[in-house]
């Protein structure tokens, strides 16, 4: 896997990343970092990308596994440390699946391999951080 930052010039501290597979993201920092605030944060996108990460995880198992799955919302809410590095602390996963009849063991399964196993992003700030899952199965 590859990924190459550049940053976009000395008006500000705003960076685009053009990922192996060719797709462009932007970056930017806070105001009173000297960026001009026109674009998420990196420690955003780490948190936003984690939760696509369990996402995809935990639709693909319930998808294989033939649930009637028809939708995924992961909401994630995370504290920092105070001081630098300013690592993830602790982290919150809160899913809510939608879809017919969906069993509760399935769903619980289905997070927890994502939790334990699949989900790399996730399993990889869990050296930092304290993290929790919560999942709510809503009839589609």
């Amino acid at each position: 896997m590859e990924c190459k930052i550049k940053w976009t010039g000395a008006e500000g501290m705003a960076f685009v990343a053009e990922t192996g597979s060719g797709h462009l993201v932007t970056m930017d920092g806070a105001p009173e970092g000297g960026g001009r605030n026109l674009a998420p944060r990196p420690m955003e996108l780490v948190l936003a990308g984690t939760g696509g990460c369990t996402a995809y995880d935990v639709v693909l198992i319930l998808k294989r596994g033939r649930h009637d799955v028809r939708g995924c919302e992961v909401s994630l809410s995370a504290e920092r440390a105070q001081t630098d590095p300013k690592v993830f602390t602790r982290i919150r996963f809160l899913y809510r699946i939608s879809g017919k009849n969906l069993k509760p063991e399935a769903v619980a399964r289905a997070v927890q391999l994502s939790a334990e196993k699949y989900c790399s992003a996730s399993i990889m700030l869990g050296k930092t951080a304290e993290i929790t899952h919560e999942w709510e199965i809503i009839e589609a």
